[in-house]
């Protein structure tokens, strides 16, 4: 197969969450640990971070493989979902993984995939850690898919486990309370092998100090550290506490690793060119001022609006959104009533239809036309905004991915 028809192959042929919700959801890890001793068990051969989180997994994985990078290590790092190019999950030194690469370990492994019923993100993993492994990495940041305990990525023991924080996000797989979802989550922690908690709260603190005690590993909550004042390429609000997280964690890493201060201030500068990422508070346009961010549930949805009305404008225009399993009622009402709605599907199977938005989002007074796709509503909203108005393109990863 080409590369197109292997990537097309990998997405259509298999379950895959981000594409079909619910049924591509794997209640083990029983696939991946056959298909890692398939592999010959790569996820031994390479020293990893491994982080896990609701929000901010990938700015803090991203912000930690630049560092190491600058610091002149060979660094891997996964990452999900990618925007443009399946590629964009799997890069060593800011370079993605090959194509021929990605067709040789399909075509290798084809077979056993199919006989074992593998999931797209199952057999990301292991063609993951099959070219950290092959490449020979000083070390691979790898970012959790969903949850942690059961996700395909906790084969691996890491040199520190990170969480960066809690928020309500794919209740129906981890659970309709805080401390459930961080009991998910917490599933990274490992025996002897130190956890750094970016957020935390009443709720789902004691649950970390629980596992943490468990498993006789040290905690550090980074939350508690000083504000700090590192310049980054990563402009949103939500991003100095990825920042403390990720300071957290390199000081950790200090007593194995030759990591200066110099390293850590570039790391943070070239963050968006060494770890490739798109899609955070990323400004497209000065005038009229756009932004599009990935942010898609209550806990960074929140924020990002915050930040939004912290800026001067005369009008504020929203080209909105969201997957069908979205829970709308939880994201909606955060959305400010005097703006003007550019409602959209992303052109994904889960993608909702418009119409569908639209009538709920009326519920929550909040009023706009419905277009045919995200590229025809940011059109329109180009169309219609001043120079002094806002356009802010969100509420789903699929949303963001069509624009940049």
């Amino acid at each position: 197969m080409t590369y197109q028809e292997t990537t097309t192959w990998l997405f259509n042929q298999l379950p895959m969450f981000q594409m079909q919700g619910a049924s591509a959801y794997k209640k083990d890890l029983t696939n991946t640990l056959l298909l890692v001793e398939h592999l010959q068990h790569p996820e031994t051969k390479f020293k990893s971070i491994h982080v896990a989180g609701t929000n901010g997994k990938g700015s803090t994985s991203s912000m930690l493989a630049s560092i190491l990078q600058e610091a002149g290590y060979k660094v891997g790092l996964y990452t999900s979902p990618h925007l443009k190019d399946f590629r964009e999950r799997i890069r060593i030194n800011s370079e993605m993984i090959s194509e021929d690469f990605v067709v040789d370990f399909v075509a290798q492994n084809k077979s056993f995939f199919e006989a074992n019923q593998l999931s797209f993100f199952e057999m990301t993993v292991g063609l993951a850690f099959d070219y950290f492994a092959k490449e020979q990495v000083d070390i691979a940041v790898v970012e959790v898919g969903m949850g942690g305990r059961l996700d395909s990525t906790n084969v691996i023991t890491s040199l520190v486990s990170v969480i960066t924080n809690i928020g309500f996000d794919h209740t129906q797989f981890l659970g309709d309370t805080l401390p459930k979802i961080a009991n998910e989550k917490a599933g990274i922690i490992k025996s002897n092998v130190p956890v750094v908690i970016g957020e935390y709260s009443e709720e789902t603190k004691p649950v970390f100090i629980d596992k943490a005690k468990l498993e006789n590993t040290p905690i550090y909550f980074a939350q508690d550290n000083p504000e700090v004042t590192y310049e980054c390429a990563l402009l949103g609000d939500y991003q100095m506490h990825n920042k403390k997280t990720v300071l957290q964690t390199i000081e950790l890493l200090q007593s194995q690793f030759n990591i200066e201060e110099k390293h850590i201030k570039l790391g943070l500068k070239n963050v968006i060119q060494n770890a490739g990422l798109l899609g955070r508070w990323q400004i497209l346009k000065q005038k009229p001022f756009t932004v599009c961010d990935t942010a898609h549930n209550s806990h960074g949805l929140k924020i990002v609006l915050n930040q939004i009305q912290k800026h001067q404008f005369e009008t504020l225009h929203v080209v909105l959104g969201v997957v069908n399993d979205k829970d709308l009622v939880s994201i909606l009402p955060l959305f400010p009533k005097n703006a003007n709605y550019y409602f959209c599907k992303p052109n994904v199977p889960r993608g909702l239809e418009p119409q569908i938005l639209q009538k709920k989002a009326t519920e929550f007074g909040l009023s706009g036309e419905v277009f045919n796709s995200v590229s025809e509503a940011y059109a329109e909203a180009l169309n219609l905004a001043h120079d002094s108005d806002f356009i802010y393109i969100g509420g789903s990863t699929f949303v963001v991915a069509e624009i940049v």
